[in-house]
């Protein structure tokens, strides 16, 4: 009878939430699924440069599990960022408070967009390809410092206008695939279960720390509304990880096609009656989250998986594309980051207990 996967959930607060994302860890038996002679690599989650709670890596998931690493004898740990069309790494690491935990623990950042980082190599997958290889007929490319390393995604819970909801899985996305991979978003389903399979090919290990300390509800990854929840989840099966997030916020897991895929091509478990959770009791959660929609996401939803689909090549293959991306960075960046977000997300930390410990933090 095959082992069912842990998914370790665990209530926090502020005063003791590094202690807790150990026993997270512990209780998700970490130190089974990565290789202690084997790097290790943070993969936090920057889906906007700005600090927008909910949206990215807190620090307090960060600082967390570099401590559990250190204290468990991890030494070689590097973060990893990537950058996207819309998203500014630098000014991400800075505005989310992560340069500070990166100085104080010692631990070097490296850029994927950099060649003298990271170099990219083609790589030919043992597994079948859903799509891959058909997008990138040239050749799939990834970054070769990635091969034979353990991984450590940081994502948060939250909704995603694309995918329904987002975490462990596609936070492959970023690092796993250049600038180009926008060509993947008609697919993007396939494309994660694609990631998925690579991953368990090139890494030592795989794990996840799940911040669910503020949730994001609404049309993500950038345009939400900040819940706060106060738990943290952890896992080594990144499909096990994020069906559990899914049913707390209220979908059901094998409704969303890119669960369901991997759960049915053994890349992971999406079955909640399959998946042993530790900690907390899920079954009566229901946060009721909606996507919902915003201008952007109606604007990518209609070319992406509508009337225009069949333009894409047009849109997105040629210089097309950047008219794309100027307008997804000035409407989030210069219209609804200083009208709706930046206020919106003041009055959040004023009454929010994470809202103060994010500003405790150093610059």
């Amino acid at each position: 009878m095959t082992e069912k996967p842990i998914v370790a959930i665990k209530r926090t607060r502020p005063e003791t939430v590094l202690d807790d994302i150990q026993t997270a860890m512990e209780d998700a038996q970490f130190r089974q699924h990565l290789d202690p002679s084997a790097p290790v690599i943070l993969k936090d989650n920057i889906s906007w440069h700005f600090p927008f709670l909910g949206a990215n890596t807190t620090p307090w998931q960060l600082e967390g599990v570099i401590r559990t690493l250190k204290d468990s004898g991890y030494k070689d740990i590097v973060c990893v960022q990537n950058e996207t069309v819309v998203t500014n790494a630098f000014k991400g690491e800075k505005l989310n408070k992560y340069i500070g935990i990166f100085r104080k623990y010692d631990i070097p950042v490296l850029y994927n967009f950099r060649e003298s980082d990271v170099r990219w190599v083609e790589y030919t997958p043992k597994a079948k390809m859903r799509v891959l290889d058909e997008i990138f007929p040239e050749g799939i490319r990834i970054p070769e410092y990635f091969i034979g390393k353990n991984i450590i995604h940081l994502p948060t819970v939250k909704c995603h206008i694309y995918t329904g909801t987002t975490g462990s899985m596609k936070n492959a996305f970023g690092g796993l695939l250049n600038s180009r991979r926008h060509y993947t978003h008609s697919v993007i389903h396939e494309t994660l279960n694609d990631l998925l399979a690579i991953q368990r090919e090139i890494h030592a290990g795989i794990f996840t720390v799940m911040d669910g300390t503020i949730c994001g509800n609404g049309p993500g990854p950038r345009t939400m509304i900040p819940v706060e929840k106060d738990l943290i989840l952890a896992a080594a099966d990144s499909t096990a990880i994020d069906a559990v997030a899914a049913k707390m916020m209220g979908f059901d897991p094998m409704d969303l096609k890119f669960i369901r895929l991997a759960h049915e091509s053994g890349l992971g478990t999406g079955r909640l009656e399959d998946i042993d959770v530790k900690g907390e009791e899920i079954a009566g959660e229901n946060w009721n989250f909606t996507v919902g929609n915003n201008t952007a996401s109606l604007v990518g939803k209609f070319i992406w998986f509508g009337p225009l689909k069949p333009l894409q090549k047009l849109f997105f293959r040629t210089p097309l594309v950047y008219l794309f991306v100027f307008g997804s960075f000035f409407y989030h960046d210069f219209i609804y980051w200083p009208i709706k977000a930046q206020p919106q997300m003041e009055a959040f930390k004023k009454t929010s207990k994470w809202g103060r410990l994010f500003d405790s933090y150093p610059e």
